[in-house]
C-alpha cells in the first residue's frame, strides 16, 4: 500500500490506521487540511473490496471536505474516516466504542459524524467514547443532515439549469436520480414539488417502488440510466461513477447530484466540457448536509440562519458557473481554483 506517493495524496497532514482486534475494527482517518479548523467528516462504513481502496477512497473524501467547507465559508477543515466492514453485516457497538477511542486519540484534530453506511445511533456510540462527534441532534431537532443535504443540492441543481438552459423553472424538466436512499429521496421530493419529471433508479428495489408510487415517477434499471432521455442527471448513490465511458453515453446536458466524488478521474470534467455537459462540482452542491452539522455543534441553533446558509450554495455555485463560461473552463477546475484561492486567504 502506497501513502505519500499515492495517486490522491495532496500533502494530507495525517493519516491514521487503527484496528482493534477484540472488535474487529479495521479504520483509516485521513486529515487533509486544517488551516479553517477542526477536520469535520463523516464516518463511511463499507465492504472495500481491499485497503487500497478504503485508503483511495478517504484521501479522496477529506479532500473534497476541505474544499466543500472552505466553498461554505465554514470554519472548519477537512478531514473522512472509513471502516471496512459491511454495515449490514459486521457493524457491532464494540466496534464502533473503539472507534470512538481512534477519534479521541485524535485530540480533537478530526470530528466525525454520519456518513453511509453510519447513522445518528452509531454516531451515539462513538460519543460514549469521545466528545468529537456532531449531527447528533437534540431536543426535537434531528441529527439528520439528509434533507438539508438535499436541499443544498436542489438550489445547486436550479442554478446549473439557469446556466445551461438559460431557464429559472424545473417544471417540465426531465430529471434522474441515480440513488433514492435518504438524500436521494428528499431531491426527488423537492424536484417533484417543482414540477419535473423524474426518471429514478436503485438497488433497493423495494425504496425505489415505493417512492415511484408516491410521486408517479417513472422507474429504470441502475445500469440503463446513463443511457435515458433527460435534460438532468442526479448522482446520489456511491462515487466515481462519472466514468470516461459514462461521460460519453449520458444524454443529460446538466450533471448535478448529492454523491461524493462523482468523477471517477479528474479528466472526466474536461471530458464532460467537451461534450458540452455542464457537472456542477459535487462537494459545492452538496455542502447542505455538513452546513448543517456545523450549526449543530454550536450551543444556540437556528434552523431559518441554517436554511439560509444552506441556500448561499446558488450564490457560490453561480460565481462558479459564470467564471467556468467566461474563462471556457470545466467548473471542477474553476471550483478547486476558488477553494485554494479560499483556503490562501
Amino acid at each position: 500500500m502506497r501513502v505519500f506517493d499515492h495517486p490522491e495524496f495532496d500533502h494530507h497532514q495525517q493519516i491514521v490506521f487503527g484496528c482493534d482486534e477484540v472488535s474487529g475494527l479495521h479504520a483509516i482517518i485521513a486529515i487533509h487540511d486544517t488551516r479553517r479548523g477542526p477536520a469535520l467528516g463523516g464516518l463511511r462504513i463499507y465492504p472495500y473490496a481491499s485497503e487500497d481502496d478504503a485508503l483511495t477512497d478517504v484521501l479522496r473524501l477529506s479532500r473534497g471536505m476541505t474544499y466543500k467547507s472552505a466553498l461554505a465559508d465554514l470554519p472548519l477543515g477537512g478531514g473522512k474516516a472509513v471502516i471496512l466492514a459491511d454495515p449490514r453485516r459486521d457493524k457491532t457497538a464494540d466496534m464502533l466504542r473503539a472507534m470512538g477511542r481512534l477519534v479521541e486519540s485524535l485530540g480533537g484534530r478530526y470530528i466525525t459524524a454520519e456518513d453511509s453506511g453510519s447513522g445518528e445511533e452509531d454516531m451515539r456510540l462513538i460519543r460514549q467514547e469521545t466528545r468529537h462527534v456532531s449531527g447528533l441532534g437534540r431536543g426535537s431537532i434531528s441529527g439528520d443532515p439528509s434533507p438539508f443535504t438535499a436541499h443544498g443540492v436542489f438550489c445547486a441543481l436550479k442554478s446549473a439549469v439557469h446556466h445551461r438552459f438559460d431557464r429559472d423553472e424545473l417544471k417540465g424538466l426531465r430529471v434522474a436520480i441515480q440513488g433514492v436512499g435518504h438524500v436521494g429521496a428528499h431531491l426527488a421530493r423537492e424536484l417533484h414539488a417543482a414540477g419535473a419529471r423524474l426518471v429514478l433508479t436503485d438497488v433497493d428495489r423495494d425504496s425505489l417502488g415505493m417512492l415511484i408510487d408516491e410521486l408517479g415517477a417513472e422507474s429504470m434499471a441502475p445500469e440503463a440510466i446513463f443511457d435515458a432521455e433527460i435534460d438532468v442527471f442526479a448522482p446520489c448513490a456511491m462515487g466515481a461513477v462519472l466514468t470516461a465511458e459514462v461521460a460519453e453515453r449520458l444524454k443529460a446536458k446538466v450533471i448535478c447530484g448529492a454523491a461524493n466524488n462523482q468523477l471517477a478521474t479528474p479528466d472526466v470534467a474536461a471530458h464532460l466540457h467537451d461534450r458540452g455537459i455542464l457537472y456542477a462540482p459535487d462537494y459545492v452542491a452538496n455542502a447542505g448536509g455538513v452546513i448543517e452539522v456545523e450549526a449543530q455543534r454550536h450551543e444556540r441553533y437556528d434552523r431559518d440562519a441554517v436554511m439560509r446558509h444552506v441556500e448561499r450554495i446558488t450564490t457560490t455555485m453561480d460565481e462558479i458557473l459564470s467564471r467556468a463560461r467566461v474563462e471556457d473552463r470545466s467548473p471542477a477546475e474553476v471550483a478547486d481554483q476558488l477553494a485554494r484561492e479560499r483556503l490562501a486567504g
